[in-house]
């Protein structure tokens, strides 16, 4: 007798996570989201063939010299800072996902992008939330009018796929992939399974034609790219775009680069002819510092492998309230009450009846352990009301006992404080001892403790 065909089956999978239930619940069991189980229904797998890879099926095992490695030479990118990030050029082939706020500068960094290399070739920008038209108005502001840039406002992925095939392009950029779909799933586009399936067969025919593609993600309201976490697995590179919509200034970050250094950040200022780099931003973050003043400390902070200088500011006041207060902007909160515990008890800083706020100045966001001394010593100086030597930059790791440890990359951070004027450098002793050479304009000090610290740092 025949096979009777496979029925569709109704499952509930997670917006946020891709966790599938065959019941619906409140809440996610696997990522803890509430009402974020959708119902979706998965079509039957057909009953021969399967889904297509990218090898062929008599493909054979190549031993690794063997393997040729022509035509995959970076494209370079003239935007510099952006270029740092991808690991010095677009790679091609590689599938790269940037994500970020609504009205960050996603769309506006990404199509001068498509200009600068559409003079080498054919670029097409797919878009599934404006229309050509809204992209043209966008375009005549940023000046971009090249011939060899082409619109596509569509939303389905087949359709994409033979366009790419006919116009051959030499990049392809799909804003966004949230609001693409594709027939072989039958639930709405934006779901967790429509992501998946568009992403994998866009990246599919992406490194067939060996065409760099450009991924376009909305992000949640805690900041992580929307949808599955299988998307940022499929592609190449995951890039952020960060910053505040109220500040000029914006952040690329790269936190996955399968052809280069993670971590690396790029400085982006948005103006009305778009986004600029900032070639130098350790200076404009330290422009409009008011020097001499209380609760202000200069911290130099490792973004991948370029130094940054920024600001650390911090207020301590009496509090009216039983339990004082703690607010961290651009640093770990959990950090910011852990120095707090240890300048009360190592240091003798009388801060339980203290409110004490922190702020990273220029809407940074800060991780790194070295950054743990300036704060410190940037809460001593508002609590004393001394302010901190204006020539001073400090960088080290607090540990419990308020001992300083070892930081990476000594040389860098100096180097990077005395082009910027800075005369003296603070510095956990065990880094001085290891350093090799400082700069001649600049003095290091080394120190044991944060409270030794503390005392070569403030005025008087």
């Amino acid at each position: 007798m025949p096979k009777t065909a496979a029925k569709a089956k109704t499952v509930f999978i997670c917006q946020q996570c891709g966790n599938t239930s065959p019941k619906w619940m409140g809440r996610c069991p696997d990522c803890g989201e509430w009402n974020t189980l959708v119902e979706t229904t998965l079509e039957p797998e057909p009953p021969t063939g399967r889904r297509g890879g990218l090898a062929p099926s008599n493909s054979a095992p190549q031993a690794l010299p063997d393997i040729p490695a022509d035509g995959y030479a970076r494209i370079p990118v003239p935007m510099g800072e952006l270029s740092r990030v991808l690991g010095g050029g677009i790679v091609p082939g590689s599938a790269v996902l940037i994500g970020g706020d609504p009205g960050i500068g996603k769309s506006t960094l990404l199509l001068q992008m498509c200009s600068m290399l559409a003079q080498r070739g054919v670029v097409l920008y797919v878009s599934g939330e404006e229309s050509a038209a809204q992209i043209k108005l966008r375009a005549e502001r940023l000046g971009i009018t090249d011939q060899t840039l082409f619109v596509l406002a569509d939303t389905h992925v087949e359709s994409m796929m033979v366009h790419m095939q006919n116009l051959q392009p030499s990049l392809v950029v799909v804003d966004s992939i949230q609001a693409i779909y594709t027939e072989t799933i039958s639930s709405a586009a934006g779901s967790v399974s429509q992501v998946r399936e568009s992403a994998a067969m866009l990246v599919r025919a992406a490194k067939a034609q060996n065409t760099p593609i450009f991924l376009v993600g909305h992000v949640t309201k805690e900041g992580a790219i929307a949808g599955p976490r299988v998307l940022e697995h499929m592609v190449d590179v995951v890039l952020y775009l960060e910053g505040e919509r109220f500040h000029t200034y914006r952040l690329l970050r790269g936190v996955k680069n399968r052809f280069g250094a993670t971590d690396e950040v790029g400085v982006f200022e948005m103006g009305a002819q778009g986004m600029s780099e900032v070639t130098n931003p350790s200076e404009v973050f330290l422009a409009e510092r008011l020097p001499n003043a209380a609760g202000s400390a200069i911290a130099v902070t490792m973004e991948g492998t370029r130094p940054l200088l920024v600001e650390m500011q911090a207020l301590s006041s009496t509090t009216s309230f039983s339990m004082p207060r703690r607010t961290a902007n651009g640093i770990d909160f959990n950090r910011l009450l852990l120095l707090v515990a240890v300048l009360s008890k190592r240091v003798g800083l009388r801060l339980s009846d203290q409110d004490v706020f922190v702020n990273v100045v220029g809407g940074l966001t800060v991780e790194e352990p070295a950054a743990d001394l300036p704060v410190a010593v940037a809460i001593a100086s508002s609590y004393k009301n001394t302010p901190v030597a204006a020539d001073v930059a400090l960088m080290g790791e607090v540990g419990l006992s308020g001992e300083l440890r070892a930081i990476s990359q000594l040389s860098k951070r100096l180097n990077e404080a005395a082009k910027l004027g800075f005369k003296r450098a603070i510095v956990p002793r065990n880094s001085q001892r290891k350093l090799d050479g400082a700069p001649g304009s600049i003095e290091v000090i080394g120190v044991r403790t944060i409270s030794e610290a503390i005392e070569a740092a403030l005025i008087g």
